[in-house]
């Protein structure tokens, strides 16, 4: 199932309708996010337009099609099962991206800034505790950290 999915990904890469093409090419100009997002991202059993798992954020693109009621009810089912996996989801139109990319990029900073700062705040917290005179890993002042790859 996981190489069907991936072989999928691939050809949907290789299709990319013109609005995707345009997120794609803006979101790798984004300075310090070009190697956070990946196109046409298997999550479960979905494939999802753009998605940062570090950040735990998708794009997605709709056309036409998703303004009908078959593809409304798909795509709340969807966003509500990526959303039980902790993922932020941000929808835009097809001419949202095409005519506002400027617009839609302003959303993408504040959501990758949010998400950023959320996982930041989520990360434990390493640093000196000087009530014990060492550093919350368990290392004395100064000394190399194995958490961060240098010895003891």
């Amino acid at each position: 199932m996981a190489n069907l999915m991936s072989m999928r990904a691939r050809r949907l890469r290789r299709r990319m309708t013109e609005a995707e093409k345009v997120l794609w090419r803006s979101l790798r100009k984004m300075r310090h996010v070009e190697r956070t997002f990946r196109s046409q991202a298997p999550i479960g059993p979905y494939i999802v337009d753009f998605a940062s798992h570090s950040l735990r954020l998708v794009i997605e693109v709709d056309g036409g099609q998703h303004g009908r009621d078959p593809g409304e009810a798909a795509d709340r089912k969807r966003t509500r099962w990526l959303t039980s996996q902790g993922y932020r989801v941000l929808r835009f139109w097809n001419h949202e991206v095409l005519e506002n990319i400027d617009g839609v990029m302003a959303r993408v900073g504040e959501a990758v800034f949010d998400a950023r700062r959320r996982r930041k705040a989520s990360a434990p917290q390493v640093g000196r505790n000087p009530a014990i005179g060492r550093n919350t890993d368990g290392a004395a002042p100064n000394s190399p950290s194995p958490r961060w790859g240098g010895a003891i």
